[in-house]
Formats: structure tokens, sequence, C-alpha cells
């Protein structure tokens, strides 16, 4: 059932138990103890109240009636009882209210195991009496026959004849005081614990009464409290049913305190969320990149595929000689088998466990003096300088690579750099180290390239020219291997370029050390 409510309410409902819990404790001590004082002080007016009664002379004794006893006198007391007893625990006679106590029987023997210790009896009518028990003053037992005087409360004898009690409680006179079988030897007095009852009922009634209204107060300003508590949840649980319609663009309102729960819990929704949004977003571009990958392979493959079957077609129908048709036939397929082996190559180095680099010390300068006869020999016109990195003379550049995928990083630059920029355009090559790293730079002075294709020029299958003409150049992967291959030595190669500004290309690599 708690399981059904909402957090809000769970809490109240925790919050009020608690509290009622609480209040029940309390109540419960301070009622037990008010008793226990009250009680106390009950059992301090009663001890002088029996000893009082224990002091009056038997011959006095006989003569009091049956009357209400003046108890009013002391506080929590509103009526008493005196009882007096035989040494067998008979009741001689009795004082005070006619529903008295139901006393147990009472002889000499019980009455000193009690100690003069109060106990609590049931009355005839329901009622709980305090009572105590005390011999007789002056006596351990039995009084004998003897001519002495009984004295009064006051401390004078009833006369110097004396007088003697028969068993009906009614004077015998002889020569001296003497009792007979009537002659009492305990006192038991008590009285009604109405009183207390009624003042610990009463604060009973009080504590309910203000328990409750406490409980209702608490409770509503706790509903309003736990409410305003829970307003962060609320907003979370908001932001939560808006991402999840499709909105990842929604954050969590942090509040001012950020040290507390709530805060912490906004600020690690937010990153996350962030993340979360990051995550998709690559997703969807991811998606997109497998995309256009899929339709540039699909085009790639199609052209030499088409144009192979195309002149398979013609040569059988008789439409052309077989020599151009097997020319352009192995033209195609060789521009085929190099697009699936660059492919395959991307494919290797995207693997962690691709194909294995042959890795060996040598000089980047030396690929840069091959790149420099690849210019002169491929684009006689062009003015090629031979520096290093930032101009200077060219320098060495020790590293541990792989010479034939390295010769395919700078075989592919220089194709880039003649291919994309007009015939005689001037194309710097540097080499050396710098900064702890071994570099090559490819510079050319060109139309340069826009942010946009700056940005994306290491993409496969990315061309700044998108109508794919075959005197354009490939497919569009060199400079993706470039990129991959450049990688797996644990290097980078980086693009700078403006529109109009030429681009430059530099390959920097861990420099190794040259023995």
């Amino acid at each position: 059932m708690i399981g059904r409510l909402s957090l809000a309410a769970r809490l109240l409902a925790i919050a009020v138990a608690l509290l009622v819990v609480g209040l029940v404790v309390i109540s419960s001590v301070v009622l037990r103890q008010l008793e226990t004082q009250l009680m106390a002080r009950v059992d301090a007016q009663l001890e002088p109240m029996g000893k009082a009664a224990s002091a009056i002379p038997p011959d006095l004794v006989a003569k009091l009636s049956r009357s209400p006893l003046p108890a009013g006198q002391f506080d929590l007391m509103g009526k008493g009882f005196v009882a007096y007893l035989a040494a067998d625990g008979s009741v001689l006679r009795e004082l005070g209210d006619l529903a008295g106590p139901a006393l147990p029987r009472l002889d000499s023997a019980a009455v000193a195991a009690r100690a003069g210790q109060p106990f609590t009896v049931n009355g005839t009518d329901g009622e709980e009496w305090r009572a105590v028990a005390l011999p007789r003053a002056g006596t351990n037992g039995p009084r004998p026959a003897s001519g002495g005087t009984s004295l009064g409360p006051g401390g004078t004898g009833p006369g110097s004849g004396g007088t003697s009690l028969g068993p009906g409680g009614t004077e015998s006179g002889s020569g001296g005081t003497s009792l007979g079988p009537a002659d009492h030897t305990a006192v038991v007095a008590a009285v009604s614990l109405a009183e207390l009852h009624t003042t610990v009922d009463r604060l009973r009634v009080a504590c309910l009464l203000t328990g409750a209204v406490l409980l209702g107060v608490l409770a509503l300003v706790g509903g309003v409290a736990i409410r305003a508590g829970l307003a962060p949840l609320r907003r979370v649980e908001e932001t939560a049913a808006a991402i999840a319609d499709g909105d990842l663009t929604r954050r969590v309102p942090e509040p001012a305190g950020l040290s507390t729960e709530v805060g912490r819990l906004a600020r690690s929704l937010n990153k996350m969320l962030a993340q979360i949004e990051q995550g998709v977003a690559a997703k969807v571009e991811s998606e997109a990149r497998m995309r256009r990958f899929v339709a540039d392979v699909s085009h790639e493959l199609r052209t030499p595929l088409f144009g192979i079957k195309g002149f398979s077609e013609l040569y059988r129908m008789g439409g052309t000689e077989a020599g151009p048709a097997l020319a352009r036939i192995e033209s195609e397929s060789g521009r085929l088998a190099r697009l699936v082996e660059d492919l395959l190559l991307l494919a290797g180095l995207d693997e962690r466990d691709g194909p294995g680099l042959d890795l060996t010390p040598m000089d980047l300068r030396t690929l840069a003096a091959d790149a420099r006869h690849d210019f002169t020999a491929l684009a006689p016109s062009r003015p090629i300088a031979f520096t290093g990195p930032s101009g200077g003379p060219a320098a060495s550049a020790p590293v541990l690579g792989d010479e034939a995928r390295l010769r395919q990083v700078v075989s592919n630059l220089v194709g880039n750099a003649i291919t994309h920029t007009p015939a005689g355009t001037p194309v710097r090559i540097g080499v050396g180290t710098d900064g702890g790293e071994s570099v090559l730079v490819i510079e050319d002075e060109g139309p340069g390239l826009s942010p946009e294709e700056e940005a994306r020029v290491f993409d496969r299958f990315y061309r700044a020219d998108a109508s794919r003409a075959r005197a354009t150049g490939g497919a569009g992967l060199g400079l993706a291997i470039v990129r991959s291959i450049v990688t797996a030595h644990g290097g980078r190669v980086e693009v700078r370029s403006a529109p109009g500004k030429g681009a430059t290309f530099q390959v920097r690599l861990p420099t190794a050390d040259p023995h």
C-alpha cells in the first residue's frame, strides 16, 4: 500500500509516524513519572496517618463511631479508612468510608513482614486504595492485662481506676486497665487513589488533545515543506519526460546551492544529458557518414564495373576491336583493384590487430628528396623549394617507421598537390625536427581550401570536386589513407589553408634516436 503512494506522501507518513511514536513515548514517560511522584506523596501522607491511628488507646477505639475520616486536609486524599486488627488478622473495628478497601488477611506475621511499607489493594466498589499496616504503637503483640494506663493521643489516661474492654468493645470495670480479647494488635490505614487517578487521567486527556492538535499542525506544515523541498525533483521529472519525448536540449534547472544533494544531482544529470546529446549527435553523424560511405563505395565500384561490362558487351556485339576493348577493360580493372586495395588498407588500419607495420629506423629527409624527384618528373614546370619545416636549410628527421607505408603517405600528398593546383604552381618541401617531432611539409600556393573543406579534407570519399570527374582525381581516399597511416605510427597530420592562400600539409611523427 505504501509503495503506491508518492514520495511526498511517504515522507509525510514516515514523519507523522515518527512524531506519533515520539509523542507516545514522551507522554508515557511523563505520565509514569507523574504517577510515581504522586504515589510517593500519597505514601508520605499515609505514613503519619497510620502512625496516628496506631497510637489511639484501645479503650478510645471502642468508643469511636464509624464515620468518614477528615482526610480532606491532605492533598490527593479524598477518602480515608482505618481498620483495627486482632492478632489473627480479623477486623475488630473500621473507621471511615463504608465502601473501604478489600483487605487481605493481615495477622501479626503478615504485618511484621510488610514492615510498614505501603501497598495497593482494590476497594469493594472497584476503586484502588493505598494502605499501610502498622503494629499498635508501643507493642509487638497483644498487651497483657495489668494495672497500667493506656494513653490517648494527648498523652493522658482515661482515669486511675482503669477500664477493661470486653469482646464487644464495651467497658468491663476492674482494678486496673485490662484489655480483653478484643484488644487490637495492628492498624491498617488506607486512602482512596481516586484523586490521584483523576489527576493522571486529566493530564492524559490533555496530552492526547495537545498531541492531536500538534500532529495536525505539523502534518500540514510538513506537507507544505516536503512539497517545496521536492520541487527540484519534480523539475527533474519534467525534464526527463521532455527528453523521453525527444527534446535532448532540455536541462535540469540547477538550484543556487550546488553543495546540496539536489544541486549535485542536477549538475550530474546535466553532465550526463550533455554526454547523451553528444553521443546521439555522434551516432546520427556516424550513421550519416555510413550512408555517405556506402553511397560513395557503391558509386566508385559501379563506375569501373560498368566500364568493364560496357566494353565487354560492345566487343561481343562487334562494336569495337579487341585491342581497344581489352585496353579499357584492363584500365577499369586496375582502377577497381586499386580502390579495393585502398578500402582494405583503411579497414585494416582501423582495426587494432590490423596489418602490422614493419618499423625500422629511417629518415624523412630521404622521403622528402623522393618527393622532390616526383614533382620534377610529374610537373616539371613547377618551382620546387627544399627547406626545413619552417624555412631555412633542410635537416635530418629520424623516425621509426614502415618505409613502404610512409612512401605511400608522401606519394598521396604529392598527387594531391599536383591534382588540385594549377600547372606551374610553386611547391615547398620542408623536412626536419620541430619540438621533439620529425616533420615533413608539403606546401603549395594553389587556390587553398574553405573552412568547411579544411575540416573534412581527411574524410573518406570526401572531394572538394563533387562532380567526381575522372580528370580531377580518384575516389577521395588518398588523404584518408594518409591520416590512417600517420596515426598508426603514433603521429598526426595537420592542414593549414585559406581560400586563395594555398594549403600546407604537415606530417609530424615522434623523433627516433638516430643511433
